[in-house]
């Protein structure tokens, strides 16, 4: 893979991971709901879920979904399904503290096992190996796009729980609270409506 390749692959990783989706939604919830240190085994399944379901898509497990699309078809039903729970646990979490909607953060094998079904996470690994993906030599280029991924999680995981702990005090209002969460919670609802129509991101 060319030096440019590989320049253009992790700009897009990168701002592809920081833009609004549930998984930054979950985690900035998380750390506005629970604060930083509970929240970063919910970082980590992310940081490292993520980067392995791009490496497992690149080296071929997207061909499963090719010859076998009702397999797909299913997750994507069950990851609808996840988020609007998920969804309504956030929107109903209250102030930071407060023992309503969602009692606990993600562990970290939760959050590794979610991206599975998370459906922003399935767009970026196939349009990123349908694009980054020759064929010339399947594990490097697998790996590169796995080591985009994960600077792209990482950062990204790291900086939205960050944004939402930093917002703790300022969501101590009941109010403000809820209009965070509720907006949380919207944006997870928007991508399950984005997932449903076909048109996702």
């Amino acid at each position: 893979m060319a030096l440019h390749d590989i320049l253009s692959l992790i700009g897009i990783m990168l701002a592809a991971g920081w833009t609004p989706g549930p998984n930054n939604a979950m985690l900035a919830a998380s750390g506005a709901n629970f604060g930083w240190r509970p929240t970063l085994p919910h970082i980590l399944g992310v940081a490292f879920g993520f980067p392995l379901m791009m490496f497992l898509v690149s080296i071929g497990l997207g061909g499963v979904f090719e010859s076998l699309p009702i397999l797909h078809e299913i997750m994507r039903w069950i990851g609808a399904a996840l988020l609007i729970w998920i969804a309504w646990n956030i929107a109903t979490s209250g102030t930071p503290g407060q023992k309503a909607g969602r009692r606990a953060p993600f562990t970290f094998l939760q959050a590794a096992a979610f991206q599975w079904v998370n459906p922003k996470g399935w767009v970026m690994c196939i349009s990123i190996t349908a694009q980054f993906m020759t064929g010339e030599n399947v594990l490097i280029e697998a790996l590169f796009c796995t080591f985009a991924t994960f600077l792209a999680a990482a950062s990204s995981a790291s900086g939205w729980a960050y944004f939402g702990y930093r917002m703790q005090k300022w969501l101590a209002n009941p109010t403000r609270a809820l209009i965070f969460n509720l907006v949380m919670a919207g944006i997870i609802i928007f991508g399950v409506f984005l997932l449903l129509t076909g048109d996702i991101f």
